[in-house]
């Protein structure tokens, strides 16, 4: 599951729906919202995620952070590291490698390494 489909999991689940009927008011199909949700698409599009936001009626700031989540939601990343050190491509590849076999505490700290890099925020 993409954060993308856990957000709108928990939004449908808010609101009492099922994925056919918000497929239906969003006009796609439910297979195509039940991939999205479990990661089998690519992340969603800007027009799709305005739809989200309006069929549940969602105000500025929400949406904001819905389109960061769809940002965060491509369940296939493609990382590049051509012209960087050999020791940022093997932190990558073993990353693919591994990431599968890493619980949530120990995602929780890369994390909070990656946000210690990337400093403050603007």
């Amino acid at each position: 599951m993409t954060p993308f489909g856990e957000a709108m999991r928990e939004l449908r689940r808010k609101k009492g729906v099922t994925q056919k009927e918000m497929a239906t008011a969003l006009g796609v199909s439910q297979a195509y919202l039940s991939a999205l949700e479990h990661g089998n698409r690519s992340a969603p599009s800007f027009d799709f995620i305005q739809r989200v936001a309006g069929y549940f009626n969602i105000i500025w700031d929400d949406l904001e952070d819905l389109m960061r989540i769809a940002g965060l939601s491509h369940p296939r990343v493609v990382i590049d590291t051509s012209g960087l050190d050999a020791a940022y491509t093997a932190l990558a590849n073993r990353l693919a490698r591994e990431i599968r076999n890493l619980d949530r505490e120990t995602l929780a700290a890369i994390d909070a390494v990656l946000n210690d890099a990337a400093g403050p925020k603007a």
